[in-house]
C-alpha cells in the first residue's frame, strides 16, 4: 500500500511540474488537462485521480512555478547583494526571455491569472508576495513601506522588461531592452 501512495505522490509531482512548465510555455487557457497529461506520459483519464478539475491543478503549478521563483532568492553562503545582482542578471537574461516555461511566472502568466478563479488568483497574490519579500531581503535589511515600495517597482520593472522582450520578436531589440532595465536597477543600486 506505501509503494502505491509514493508511487501516486511521485505521479502526482511530474503532473504539477509538467504543469507548470506548460502554463508558463503556453498560458492557462490554451493549455489543456490532454496536453499535461500526454507531455507528462500519462493517459487523460488518469488525471482525475489526482486533481477534481483543471483550476486545481492551475493553483499548484503556479505554486510549484513561485516555488521554483524564490529558490533563485536563496543562497546562505552569499551575501545578499550578491544573490540580488545574479537574480537580476538571471532574470533580466536572453535565456530567461527564451525559456518562459522554466521562468518567472508573473512574466508568463501575470495576464492570465488576471482572468483566472479565485483560487488561483490566492496563490499568485501568495507567490508575489513571497518574492517581493526575498527580493527586499536580497537587497536590504531594512523591511519598510519605503523599502518594500522600491522592491515592487524594481520587480515591476523586470517584468516588464521581460515580457517586452519577448513581445518584440527581434533579439536586438530585446537585448537593448533587457540592457536598459538593467541599467535602471543598476542605478537604484542595491537597496530595494
Amino acid at each position: 500500500m506505501r509503494a502505491t501512495r509514493e508511487a501516486a505522490a511521485a505521479t502526482r509531482s511530474r503532473i504539477v511540474a509538467t504543469a507548470s512548465r506548460l502554463f508558463r510555455k503556453h498560458g492557462l487557457e490554451t493549455t489543456s488537462i490532454a496536453d499535461v497529461m500526454q507531455a507528462a506520459g500519462l493517459t487523460h483519464g488518469g488525471f482525475y485521480k489526482h486533481f477534481p478539475n483543471k483550476d486545481a491543478l492551475a493553483k499548484e503549478a503556479v505554486r510549484k512555478a513561485f516555488g521554483e521563483l524564490s529558490a533563485t532568492l536563496e543562497s546562505p553562503d552569499n551575501k545578499a547583494s550578491d544573490v540580488r545582482d545574479r537574480y537580476v542578471d538571471r532574470y533580466l537574461s536572453v535565456q530567461h526571455v527564451s525559456h518562459p516555461d522554466r521562468g518567472c511566472p508573473v512574466a508568463a502568466l501575470g495576464a492570465d491569472s488576471s482572468r483566472s478563479s479565485k483560487n488561483v488568483k490566492a496563490e499568485f497574490k501568495a507567490g508575489m508576495e513571497d518574492v517581493v519579500a526575498r527580493f527586499m531581503a536580497a537587497g536590504n535589511t531594512a523591511t519598510g513601506p519605503k523599502e518594500r515600495a522600491e522592491a515592487i517597482r524594481q520587480l515591476a520593472l523586470m517584468v516588464g522588461a521581460v515580457v517586452v522582450a519577448r513581445s518584440c520578436g527581434d533579439v536586438d531589440l530585446a537585448q537593448e531592452v533587457l540592457a536598459a532595465a538593467k541599467e535602471d536597477l543598476g542605478k537604484a543600486g542595491s537597496t530595494p
